[in-house]
């Protein structure tokens, strides 16, 4: 087939590029080399927008064993133990097939942790949808969930939390963040790397069919009305076969046979041959026919750019190719040698012995175009900053505010996504799904793990270097409310086309903002993913960068949960409640604007929160911890009263001011000013509470007392809100799952 632009087009590769490739090659690419290079050179996998940007981040610290470059990050955690970790995104494949979107993106990061070799313990999820009663997302939204609990049910790994958030930004693109953790061995990190001329590559795993080709490719793309007819390049998952493959693979890493071994995720096979040979310095020869195939008449393209699942290749050493075989045939697994390490560089295509495709395998990994591609302020974005009074529609009664606010998905209980999940599997939960920060425990040691997976668009959409550096500070706040100090973090920056210099402008803002904050709060980043061209027709998601935070908690015993425990106990509130209404979860639900400066965030008193609140919660000072986040200091302390069974409060908070017209109720109480964080503390600890936080240069203020069924809040001494618990929680809790039920509005 003639290289026609046309031809080029459906390949993803502009002109340049194709130029680009000639050099490399020194002759035109046969269909098969073009392929490849189209996968391996799409932004889905070179990162060849965004990678100048992320080499500004910080990604070195004490506790590192493996940054960004491999299949996962590492930490450190002690006792001779790693915390392997990563997050990735499945977007565009959720949009175009919800179910198995989802279940493969569930799929694929559960390999890039044990790829490490590291067994998987806890999955989070980080979920995006359109607005619920418009046609279609009910569709995705249904569909995904259960794809994240039919995979992760099946594979036997539990999935501990995670965020959902509803914006008409993602009715066509939706985001579906998946972040895995796994536990290795602190010398026994396995790297993606081909070594040893001569040494054999075996493809072990499922066999190859004609699912996903082009899946990378289709997730370089913007949308557009044709995007359903793309299902073919969606993946099918078997979390069963996944399940035996995760087994096989770690059982072969402890017999020592393996040089290195990498998942065959994005780009398949061409991925896997050719960034193992380029870490290595070394090249590949590889036979198609001998790759284990469902479907008839596979070509060699069809086989080097399949993305079918749970497929991994191996670089085995010399004389211990009879083990790997073994315990591959006790799983009831292929284990088939197809080719062999050489000198040369090159990824060597055979099919029956003839050469197919001959292609250098750095070009492939390596050398993709880098752009550092225009990137403007948006002219817009000074009229969305903008807040004054003429952008406050009405002022209903607070009480009734706090309930309409309460009954927003974003902010609804997720127990209609979250007991779908299988939580407790393998029995290392320690707070349940709902009830405050992941944790899971590190068997074998007293330590536990603590996981969050933050972000807000809102946020970014009007200032995208200030919503990033809050979306770094919420998943350590969340970490720090556990008792765990954040150690390290991965992020999946979620963004439109790049080539639109108002994009543009955006991801480079907020890498700025993610790099700014991780450096005040010492918190390295460990790896990620960049997820563009999330547009239909035109129209982008609100920048939405999501940065997912561990933190090690060093006695398991003194986690807490976020829930008041019991009656009796003083309300103490850390941190500055300020007239921050911009980008809210208010100006939203109440007003229906989203525009204004999100909160103002001051790295020094976040820091000095993420230190004070693990030394208060790991001395026992402290009976549980809530953040104030989306929605304020009143969706916070209702939060708080939803306990099992409900504990009420009575409180009254100083008032603040804000736009003219906007009640001080309103101002003070749907206000998402950052770091603060709701302490319920017992009589007996008050002083000391008080006390530390004062030495710690953090403002803590005692503003009510737990008890009784009802939430009283005051404002300067003025009831706003009296309403009963139980009343306050069956709205809270039965939102969502009303919203899915309601009819569809046009």
């Amino acid at each position: 087939m003639p290289i026609t632009p046309d031809v080029l087009a459906r390949h993803g590769l502009k002109e340049d590029e194709y130029a680009r490739i000639l050099g490399i090659l020194g002759r035109e690419p046969n269909m098969t080399e073009l392929g490849m290079f189209s996968v391996m050179w799409s932004e889905h996998c070179s990162y060849k927008s965004s990678r100048i940007h992320l080499k500004t981040l910080p990604t070195q610290g004490p506790r590192v064993l493996q940054g960004p470059g491999e299949n996962a990050g590492a930490v450190d955690i002690g006792d001779g133990l790693a915390a392997v970790f990563k997050i990735e995104s499945h977007n565009h494949p959720s949009f175009i097939e919800p179910y198995q979107g989802a279940a493969t993106g569930v799929g694929g990061i559960i390999r890039d942790i044990f790829t490490m070799g590291a067994r998987p313990i806890a999955l989070l999820d980080s979920l995006r949808f359109g607005e619920l009663g418009k046609p279609g997302t009910k569709r995705v939204v249904t569909g995904v969930v259960a794809g994240i609990a039919g995979y992760g049910n099946s594979i036997g790994i539990p999935t501990v939390g995670g965020e959902a958030f509803f914006d008409a930004c993602y009715a066509g693109n939706p985001l579906v963040n998946v972040f895995c953790l796994g536990i290795a061995p602190a010398d026994g990190i396995v790297k993606g790397k081909a070594e040893g001329t001569g040494n054999a590559v075996y493809y072990v795993g499922a066999s190859t069919g004609r699912d996903g080709i082009h899946g990378a490719t289709m997730a370089s793309a913007e949308f557009d009305d044709a995007s359903a007819e793309k299902r073919p390049a969606v993946q099918v998952g078997d979390p069963f076969m996944e399940k035996l493959l995760l087994e096989a693979c770690l059982e072969v890493l402890k017999t020592g046979a393996l040089i290195g071994l990498q998942d065959m995720g994005a780009a398949g096979l061409s991925c896997a041959t050719s960034e193992m040979s380029a870490r290595g310095h070394v090249g590949m020869d590889v036979e198609v026919t001998k790759v284990p195939q469902r479907e008839t008449g596979m070509t060699p393209y069809e086989i080097m750019l399949s993305e079918s699942q749970e497929r991994m290749l191996f670089v085995v050493h010399a004389g211990r190719e009879a083990d790997v075989e073994r315990i591959f045939e006790k799983w009831d697994l292929h284990a088939v040698c197809i080719g062999h390490v050489t000198d040369d560089g090159l990824v060597r295509v055979r099919e029956h012995g003839v050469v197919v495709a001959e292609v250098p395998a750095r070009a492939l990994a390596d050398e993709a175009p880098l752009y550092d591609r225009p990137s403007q302020r948006p002219a817009w974005l000074d009229e969305i900053q903008k807040l004054d009074p003429t952008h406050f529609k009405t002022f209903p009664a607070t009480a009734d505010v706090l309930t309409s606010l309460l009954a927003s998905p974003t902010i609804a209980s997720k127990q209609w996504i979250y007991r779908q999940y299988d939580h407790m599997v393998r029995t290392n939960t320690l707070c349940l799904a709902g009830r405050g920060t992941p944790v899971v425990r590190v068997k074998g040691t007293n330590r536990a793990l603590a996981m969050s997976v933050d972000g807000n668009g809102r946020y970014g959409q009007t200032d995208p270097k200030r919503g990033a550096m809050l979306a770094v500070a919420e998943a350590a706040r969340n970490v720090a409310l556990a008792g765990g100090i954040p150690i390290g973090a991965t992020n999946n920056l979620n963004f439109g086309n790049p080539e639109k210099p108002e994009i543009m402008w955006q991801f480079v803002e907020a890498v700025a903002g993610i790099g700014e904050a991780c450096r005040a709060f010492a918190v390295p980043i460990t790896g990620g993913n960049v997820s563009l061209y999330n547009e239909t027709d035109g129209k982008a998601i609100y920048p939405t960068p999501v940065l997912g935070i561990v933190g090690l908690v060093e006695d398991a015993s003194t986690v807490i949960g976020q829930a008041f425990p019991s009656d009796g106990l003083k309300i103490v509130l850390l941190g500055e409640t300020r007239a921050e209404l911009g980008a809210t979860e208010y100006l939203h639900r109440v007003h229906g604007e989203v525009r204004g400066m999100p909160p103002a965030i001051e790295l020094g008193h976040e820091r000095a929160l993420q230190a004070l609140l693990p030394q208060l919660i790991g001395a026992g000072l402290v009976a549980s911890a809530h953040d104030c986040s989306e929605g304020g200091l009143a969706v916070a302390l209702a939060e708080c009263t939803f306990g099992q069974p409900g504990v009420g409060a009575t409180v009254d908070v100083r008032g603040v001011t804000g736009p003219a017209g906007v009640p001080v109720a309103h101002a003070t109480l749907f206000s998402e000013s950052a770091g603060r964080v709701l302490l319920a503390v017992s009589p007996d600890h008050l002083t000391a509470v008080l006390d530390q936080a004062a030495t710690a240069g953090v403002v803590a203020g005692v503003i009510g007392t737990t008890g009784g069924a009802t939430l009283r809040i005051a404002v300067d001494g003025e009831p706003v809100v009296v309403a009963a618990v139980s009343e306050l929680q069956t709205v809270w809790a039965n939102a969502l799952e009303d919203a899915l039920a309601s009819p569809v509005r046009g």
